[in-house]
């Protein structure tokens, strides 16, 4: 496996030489001591650390690897004990060892197994350790977890209808289908349908099909989705939208188990599980009388609530939601992987916003980036929280404000974020460059950039 960059730590040229087939671009550092700062100018894929670097020097670095959460993978050339090779990967779990700096075989097999361990581990850090392999929803915050608890109790039970609620982007039909895959599996059939999509009689067509001659253009039979689903799935996305007299039709299906087709008189039995799903209040809606309370009392026997991604127990899924969206989006083939994440800025602009539209939202603002985007970095620039805006001359005035707030240059943000994080340290640079997660040497650059100096204290009186 080629990667695209290689950081070797030490001054032996045979292992500069071992790692230069495997990698499009090398760098090296002599010193266990550059490697933070390389990390940070480059973004290495791999570090191998050289036969001269002592053990010590490596069990430091790993610590450091552990302690700034940077998930690269480390090869150390020469030979290691297999206890003390145990003990360095309870330190930094992608840790591996050859023994000969002329293997060239054995460096590219241990390149393989560190990176396929990486990439299995980097697939599993999106999703609760709970979480079913067949089914794809991203998050470890308690508001995810308390769903999938809800998610897998309600398809191991004979439930049956279902519904789910939450808000328009927060993963509805995600939901059913896991609902679905947990209680029949793959084999069977899914159909959705939208019921805010189509007018009274063409959901009513769709739904429950109808029978030749049934209306004017009625053919041949149609068979509904009811029927086509057998013993699957029918999804009801939206359902608050659905007509009234269209209600009665259905809870008759959910109490009788039985329908007809639109003009036939043949009783179909219905073996589908319905699974409902609305981002409106049904029980406002009941009160409102635009839903039937029958209906939805015989829908809400155990619903599964979504949070929105802006609530408290939601919140951290922003990030990692985020990560997920760059490394798996196909809407610019030709970054793939090559946009490695997002700057310190965008991720605190990221996790500031409201997110009406949630998980949709955050997609779409992602994708947009990811086209916009010239660097390895997604940044503040790109992220284009509001995008109709771009448009000033036909926004409302409250939008071209909120945009012209947002709309600060990456320089003047990173200024101002680095003279609150010394003015939060008490000017102690070390304990700044901390808190920014930069070394001392970029901060000392940032600070000699930005001409930031420490204001005069003031001169104390003693009595």
């Amino acid at each position: 496996m080629a990667l695209e960059k290689i950081l070797v730590v030490g001054r032996q040229p045979k292992t500069q030489q071992l790692a230069r087939p495997f990698t499009k671009k090398l760098y090296a550092a002599d010193e266990v001591g550059d490697v933070w700062e390389l990390i940070d100018a480059v973004d290495p894929n791999l570090i191998v650390f050289d036969t001269d670097i002592p053990k010590h020097q490596i069990d430091s670095a790993l610590t450091g690897l552990r302690h700034r959460a940077i998930q690269l993978p480390v090869l150390i050339i020469g030979r290691i004990e297999q206890e003390a090779l145990s003990e360095m990967r309870q330190e930094h779990e992608w840790t591996d060892c050859i023994e000969n700096p002329e293997d060239h075989s054995a460096f590219g097999r241990a390149v393989d197994r560190l990176c396929l361990r990486q990439q299995q581990a980097n697939a599993d850090r999106f999703f609760i350790e709970d979480c079913p392999s067949s089914v794809s929803i991203v998050g470890k915050s308690r508001a995810i977890s308390q769903s999938l608890r809800m998610i897998r109790m309600v398809a191991q039970s004979a439930c049956n209808p279902i519904l789910i609620i939450g808000e328009t982007g927060t993963g509805k039909e995600l939901a059913a289908r896991a609902v679905h895959i947990l209680r029949h599996g793959s084999d069977h059939k899914f159909v959705a349908i939208n019921c805010a999509a189509l007018t009274a009689n063409l959901l009513e067509s769709e739904l429950f099909g109808h029978a030749k001659g049934a209306f004017t253009s009625a053919d041949r039979d149609k068979t509904g989705l009811l029927e086509l689903a057998g013993s699957g799935t029918v999804f009801l996305d939206e359902i608050s939208e659905m007509p009234l007299d269209l209600q009665a039709k259905l809870l008759r299906v959910l109490q009788e188990h039985t329908f007809r087709k639109v003009g036939g008189t043949e009783e179909i039995q219905c073996r589908a599980t319905i699974i409902a799903s609305s981002n409106r209040n049904l029980l406002s809606e009941v009160e409102d009388g635009r839903f039937r309370r029958d209906l939805y009392y015989r829908l809400c026997v155990c619903p599964i609530p979504l949070a929105p991604l802006r609530a408290e127990s939601r919140k951290e899924d922003i990030l990692l939601l985020a990560e997920y969206f760059i490394k798996n989006s196909s809407i610019c083939p030709e970054k793939k992987g090559k946009i490695k994440g997002l700057t310190s800025l965008a991720a605190e602009m990221l996790n500031r916003h409201h997110w009406p539209g949630n998980v949709r939202e955050l997609r779409n603002v992602i994708e947009r980036a990811i086209l916009l985007e010239a660097t390895e970095r997604i940044g503040t620039t790109n992220l284009l929280l509001n995008p109709a805006c771009l448009f000033e001359q036909d926004a409302p005035a409250h939008e071209k404000n909120a945009f012209q707030t947002k709309d600060f240059s990456l320089e003047k943000a990173e200024k101002e974020l680095v003279k609150k994080a010394l003015e939060e340290a008490g000017w102690q640079k070390t304990r700044a460059a901390s808190l920014l997660g930069i070394t001392r040497a970029t901060l000392y650059a940032k600070v000699k950039q930005y001409k930031l100096q420490e204001p005069p204290k003031t001169p104390q009186t003693v009595s």
